[in-house]
């Protein structure tokens, strides 16, 4: 553990200036309040209850930020717990509160192991953290111990195939450069890097992008003292033991075996995402939600549900009316999404704060035909992770 706590403070992770706060939020998956409340409230969130959130292991702060900005842009009651063992990390994500004036979070330095002691809650983010402690099981028990059971949580975990020539490469940087500070290990492991042939696995793939980004990056993708990959199925199993089961995955559409084949009859759901995941060969991370197992499943909010667009619904309603495919890629995945063209002048009423009923009508559409063309859209969009329900209200 001292290794890794030595590495997060000289070289916190991802690397972030407060100062870019004034020109962008970064947003993404897991975490986004719309995403949350898609995958694990059927979109139909009551947002004027409090929103309780463990932030655990938040590292610089990229779902901290997020969170918090969204929740206090949109007014909803809210109140969010930042833990991480690194105080340098720690340092940086509230330099990025601080230059935003959100007053909503708690900086807590700590484990997510003692998760427990900091309260129960409504949602909990751990993202990039879970591969990189010894027994990542005993990690998702904590967290379950600290969700509410009508709770969830997401979650950032590696996945083995795309990160092709990685772990070959930690184990032998590990070895060679043991004892080193941070920082010669870092400046030899650069050296070692050019005296690779051009055809190492690690340099043939383009999945694997941190290395070239920042320093942070390079030491956290190469130089990591404890990391390990999952398959989504072993990923399954650690949740399973630890009284979780999968929500969803984002995007759903990357885990569909029948994009690529017929699935057998005698596969689960957990086996046939496998599978998906063997045939695209390039996932380099598993990104998604956990609910506590058995858990009521939500109801929907039907036509008082409000949709939401990921990419701009002018523009999306023009290709659509233009009869134009809607290629969307994920982590080397490109999926080519058809719409009728009589959806053009649904989406294009679609704006995050009208209801599917109040769309019907802008779009002058008999409610039944609506009923139907609206299925396609949803059939389309939201597998790819380009539609999403919630009733934020942004």
């Amino acid at each position: 553990m001292s290794d890794i706590l030595d590495q997060y403070n000289a070289y916190p992770y991802p690397e972030r200036d407060p100062a870019d706060e004034a020109k962008r939020l970064i947003t993404g998956s897991p975490s986004h309040p719309v995403e949350i409340d898609h995958v694990l409230y059927a979109g139909n969130r009551d947002w004027s209850l409090p929103f309780d959130v463990l932030v655990a292991g938040g590292g610089t702060g990229d779902a901290l930020i997020q969170l918090a900005t969204v929740l206090t842009r949109a007014g909803k009651p809210h109140r969010i717990t930042y833990v991480d063992l690194s105080t340098e990390a720690r340092r940086v994500a509230e330099a990025r509160a601080k230059a935003r004036g959100l007053t909503s979070i708690t900086f807590q330095t700590g484990s997510l192991l003692d998760a427990a002691e900091y309260g129960q809650f409504d949602y909990i983010d751990c993202c990039g953290v879970l591969h990189h402690l010894e027994e990542p099981v005993a990690g998702l028990r904590a967290l379950r111990a600290a969700l509410k059971d009508e709770g969830g949580f997401g979650w950032m975990v590696y996945a083995p195939y795309g990160r092709g020539g990685v772990y070959p490469l930690q184990e032998a940087f590990g070895a060679l450069l043991a004892g080193l500070t941070p920082q010669e290990r870092l400046a030899r492991a650069r050296a070692l890097m050019e005296s690779l042939p051009k055809g190492h696995p690690f340099k043939l793939n383009p999945h694997v992008v941190d290395h070239k980004q920042s320093d942070a990056g390079f030491y956290d993708l190469l130089l990591h003292s404890q990391d390990r990959a999952f398959r989504i199925d072993e990923w399954g199993a650690a949740l399973a033991e630890a009284g979780f089961e999968v929500a969803g995955m984002c995007p759903p559409a990357l885990y569909d075996l029948g994009r690529y084949a017929d699935p057998p009859e005698d596969m689960d759901q957990l086996q046939r995402m496998a599978m998906a995941e063997r045939l695209s060969g390039t996932i380099r991370k598993h990104v998604g939600y956990a609910r506590p197992t058995g858990a009521a499943p939500r109801k929907g909010a039907g036509m008082q549900a409000v949709p939401h667009l990921s990419a701009d619904p002018v523009k999306l309603a023009r290709a659509v009316a233009a009869g134009k495919t809607l290629p969307v890629t994920s982590q080397g995945v490109t999926f080519d999404v058809t719409l009728p063209p009589e959806a053009a002048t649904v989406l294009a009423q679609v704006n995050g704060r009208r209801t599917l009923a109040e769309i019907a009508r802008g779009a002058k559409t008999d409610p039944f035909l609506f009923q139907g063309l609206w299925r396609k859209v949803e059939d389309g969009l939201a597998p790819v992770g380009l539609l999403q329900m919630s009733r934020l209200g942004l």
